[in-house]
């Protein structure tokens, strides 16, 4: 059974550093691209970053660059979206997507003091 299971989500004060981890199981991890999609309440989905497969290149939304950081550890079928200094417009529900297909439950950040 193909299978995203995103952890690390909460309450975070602006200026935080979450880290968002993605365990993927019922499938060769290693072989895809890799994607964080988030939804602010009331919006629509948003690319956050992707990250392909082999080479391990990345790929940010503006909105996030130079903040957030996607890393894959294909040993441990895990995804990782290390995010920094949150600002209250990053609360979101934040998914783990494999390319377009398969999605996780999706886990929320909420950014508030």
């Amino acid at each position: 059974q193909v299978q995203l299971v995103e952890s690390g989500g909460g309450l975070v004060q602006p200026g935080g550093s979450p880290r968002l981890s993605c365990v993927a199981s019922g499938f060769t991890f290693s072989m895809y691209w890799m994607n964080w999609v988030r939804q602010a309440p009331g919006k629509g989905l948003e690319w956050v970053s992707s990250i392909n497969p082999g080479s391990g290149r990345v790929y940010y939304a503006d909105s996030v660059k130079g903040r957030f950081t996607i890393s894959r550890d294909d040993a441990k079928n895990t995804l990782y979206l290390q995010m920094n200094n949150l600002k209250p417009e990053d609360t979101a529900l934040y998914y783990c997507a494999r390319g377009v297909e398969v999605w996780g439950q999706g886990t929320l950040i909420t950014v508030s003091s």
